[in-house]
């Protein structure tokens, strides 16, 4: 699959806390988390944000408590995929299940700008820079993964699986 859209990229240990204030917790409603998402890293930050744009982090992004609601307020706000250094695991685990691409870059993060324009390939694991025509090789998303992806996450990959009989 491939995204296209522009990059906002935010810093390292970016906890679930930050992406989602636990106050905003009294919903798993995904449009109604969206509107605070990053409430936490700065206040009226989903503001620049329009759908199908591309959250670009450093190392250790969704770090702190495994709350599902975190993948849930990123989708919310129109993001589909977020290209960072590293994922905590259980945030990595936790937006495939609910649906949202992640890719790990590593060091090459840091060559990709607030603003950019990137274009990303989910399949291939290429990442191009539109704005400086780089490019950037990470890992694929694995086949299984895109299953659960392409399903909208684990629950409905799981129920499409039970209703298939497999």
């Amino acid at each position: 699959m491939i995204f296209t859209g522009k990059a906002h990229t935010m810093g390292a240990h970016i906890d679930t806390d930050a992406i989602i204030p636990a106050r905003f917790l009294v919903t798993t409603d995904t449009a109604e988390l969206g509107k605070n998402c990053m409430e936490g890293l700065e206040p009226g930050w989903i503001a620049k944000v329009s759908p199908g744009d591309i959250f670009v982090a450093d190392e250790n992004f969704g770090c702190g408590s495994s709350r599902e609601h975190a993948p849930l307020a990123i989708l919310g706000a129109g993001v589909k995929v977020v290209v960072a250094h590293s994922f905590a695991r259980i945030f990595y685990r936790n937006g495939f299940n609910m649906g949202l691409t992640l890719l790990e870059v590593g060091d090459a993060v840091k060559d990709i700008k607030d603003g950019d324009e990137l274009s990303v390939d989910t399949s291939t694991g290429v990442i191009e820079n539109l704005t400086t025509g780089a490019k950037i090789s990470c890992q694929p998303v694995p086949p299984s993964m895109q299953e659960i992806l392409d399903a909208g996450g684990l629950v409905p990959f799981v129920k499409r699986r039970l209703s298939a009989g497999a």
